[in-house]
């Protein structure tokens, strides 16, 4: 029995076929991508892994200082499905610089601007650049409440808003798992020992600041852009069940036109399953970090 050949779809007035890519549609003002691969990043469970070898993760050797740095390779994915060629992405927790390394990993000519607290942090990302041959962005060395100090971000703006924040006090805790076998201990590691680290305050004190900081990153946010924060829920206690992405939501949603448009559930497959709890109670592993989106909207 013959195969029955696939019938090819026609680009349309607005199409540009981009043969395996799939058809471009020259109406999207968001992206460089093709209805294809538009599809692909709407899942809501984005499932990768990312080993200290991998290309995406470039750099991590270095960049392991800090106790919580994202892999380039993810944050380009998102970098070029919020951005087109062209765009400029802001990110107010900078950290090692995992979002100016994906922005250097993404197609085009993006341009990232980060502002960082912990100077060896800056160093760190600097060095990477250097010794992996990469484009150096800018990089701020600042409290993120003073962003507005710096024409590089008061004067300008930006098509995309990137931020993975502390949260409270969740990296100063003990750490358990894969983190304790990447880091070689299971010692607290906050992410600096000054005060005005939103890591070093009360879950009291930090929502509002939090709320601050992500509201004067947002005014600088072009009309449609978008906001993308990660977040990682602390583990539920007796009378607490510290749903901190949905804290996070509500009071991000403060902010003027700030709408919550969903989010993806990443399941990093880079991590490794404990018996936590054995034999006594169940304990979650948590393998998987939000991704929350927000939309400036009129």
């Amino acid at each position: 029995m013959q195969k029955k050949e696939t019938k090819k779809k026609k680009p349309g007035v607005n199409g540009i076929d981009m043969g395996e890519r799939g058809i471009y549609d020259k109406r999207n003002k968001l992206n460089d991508l093709t209805g294809k691969e538009w599809v692909y990043f709407t899942n809501s469970v984005w499932i990768t892994g990312y080993s200290p070898t991998a290309k995406d993760n470039v750099g991590l050797k270095i960049r392991k200082i800090h106790p919580s740095p994202k892999p380039p390779g993810l944050i380009k994915d998102i970098i070029e499905f919020f951005t087109k060629s062209d765009g400029k992405i802001l990110d107010p927790f900078v950290g090692v610089g995992g979002t100016l390394l994906g922005a250097a990993l993404a197609n085009g000519n993006r341009v990232g601007v980060g502002i960082e607290l912990e100077k060896k942090y800056i160093e760190a990302y600097k060095k990477v650049c250097e010794t992996e041959n990469m484009r150096e962005m800018t990089i701020i060395h600042d409290d993120a409440r003073n962003m507005f100090s710096h024409p590089e971000i008061e004067s300008d703006m930006f098509d995309l808003i990137i931020a993975d924040p502390p949260y409270s006090d969740m990296m100063a805790r003990e750490r358990t798992g894969t983190h304790k076998k990447l880091y070689n201990d299971g010692s607290a590691k906050p992410y600096t020992n000054k005060a005005t680290d939103l890591g070093n305050e009360s879950y009291e004190e930090f929502l509002p600041d939090l709320k601050d900081i992500m509201g004067k990153a947002f005014s600088r946010l072009k009309d449609g852009g978008y906001m993308v924060v990660f977040c990682k829920d602390f583990q539920p206690q007796p009378g607490e069940p510290n749903l901190l992405h949905a804290d996070i939501i509500y009071k991000l949603c403060e902010i003027d036109n700030c709408i919550y448009r969903g989010m993806r559930i990443w399941h990093d497959q880079a991590m490794s399953l404990y018996p936590f709890g054995y034999p006594y109670s169940f304990v979650m592993n948590q393998i998987h970090q939000y991704i929350l989106i927000f939309r400036k909207e009129k």
